[in-house]
């Protein structure tokens, strides 16, 4: 049965962030997420997982102007300073909280001529970042995200997740694979985890098109789920929508699809 982790960057954001733990856990949610946590003490993250019993399944590395339209840190060249400070920011919060696995996003490149010299930044940076994690017993991920949400985007689509892996071939370092990122860029979801599941590290979903809840769009989450599980995967799938209605109220598909997340 599906484990659901609840991404608490977009979920319960009625509630201030130190609030909406003790939200998920009266949910039915035993995991949760946080994108960027480090606006917020570690020790006070903390008190709250301790507190509910909650498990932290996944932070990100900071990703520096990213979110506002950047190009990010870690395919950057003249960002490798940089990068190594946000890497060992997350690894300083990571020693507190003991995530399961840290994501690293590839972030965007804006030159296409460019291409190659950001993706050979963002292999090395991200052989940096599974070294580092590696000694704390945490697993890393990257993750390719639609174009359309963030032009130029360095990694948007299934096949390139696979190809950077091998080429890697590092021993901590595993695909977060994100539904909505996918289907919005006519991905084979069902193709893709019948193929590749074993290097699935982590699975966030939404759905498509909006990124709102399960059953708002086109995606077809029962035969998903269904294939999900039927892959052999173990890890959490990570509900990271943005609630089309108070994030309660979105949480019709939770008992549909998982009475129970033990």
């Amino acid at each position: 049965m599906p484990r659901f982790s609840a991404n608490l960057s977009l979920l319960f954001t009625e509630l201030p962030m130190l609030e909406r733990f003790g939200a998920a856990r009266e949910c039915g949610f035993q995991g949760i997420e946080i994108q960027f946590p480090y606006e917020t003490p570690a020790e006070h993250i903390k008190a709250q997982i301790d507190l509910t019993g909650l498990e932290l399944v996944l932070i990100n590395v900071p990703a520096g102007d990213l979110m506002s339209g950047g190009e990010g840190l870690a395919s950057v060249p003249s960002k490798r300073q940089d990068f190594l400070a946000a890497v060992n920011k997350a690894a300083e919060y990571a020693d507190i909280l003991r995530p399961k696995l840290i994501n690293v996003l590839p972030g965007c490149c804006f030159e296409i001529k460019r291409f190659d010299q950001y993706m050979e930044t963002f292999t090395s940076n991200l052989i940096h970042a599974a070294n580092v994690f590696l000694d704390q017993g945490i697993k890393v991920v990257f993750e390719a995200v639609n174009t359309k949400d963030m032009p130029g985007f360095l990694i948007h689509n299934g096949e390139q997740l696979v190809q950077v892996l091998e080429d890697l071939n590092h021993s901590n370092v595993y695909l977060q694979y994100d539904i909505y990122h996918m289907h919005t860029m006519g991905e084979d979801h069902l193709a893709f985890f019948q193929r590749y599941s074993e290097r699935v590290g982590h699975i966030q979903f939404a759905d498509a098109p909006g990124r709102h809840q399960p059953g708002t769009g086109h995606i077809d989450f029962v035969s998903l789920f269904k294939a999900i599980d039927a892959s052999g995967y173990n890890g959490w799938l990570g509900a990271e929508y943005r609630p089309s209605v108070t994030t309660r109220d979105s949480l019709d598909w939770f008992g549909r699809y998982c009475h129970s997340t033990d």
